[in-house]
């Protein structure tokens, strides 16, 4: 991941949806299943394709009214994470 630029996509067979079962948002992907906590949640949902990793930033800045550069930190972190699990690539 190099940059504010790039745009990140769910990986293969990956796929993010609500659990009416569990009450929850889990990330499906081949043999695994996450239970991603409530910021994820914020995050994974603009996880569209189209947008960002700096748009994402800016948007949940934004909403959550936090300083750019925490938000920035945290969802880099958390999406490179994810993407070390082969959840997302860019």
């Amino acid at each position: 991941m190099t940059g504010e630029s790039v745009i990140p996509v769910f990986g293969t067979g990956v796929k993010f949806r609500f659990d009416t079962v569990r009450s929850a948002w889990v990330v499906l992907a081949p043999e695994r299943l996450f239970l991603p906590d409530e910021q994820a949640v914020e995050i994974l949902k603009l996880v569209d394709g189209t947008r960002s990793l700096g748009g994402m930033i800016d948007v949940l800045a934004e909403r959550f009214a936090a300083p750019r550069a925490t938000i920035a930190d945290d969802v880099t972190a958390m999406l490179r994470d994810l993407g070390d699990k082969g959840v997302v690539r860019w």
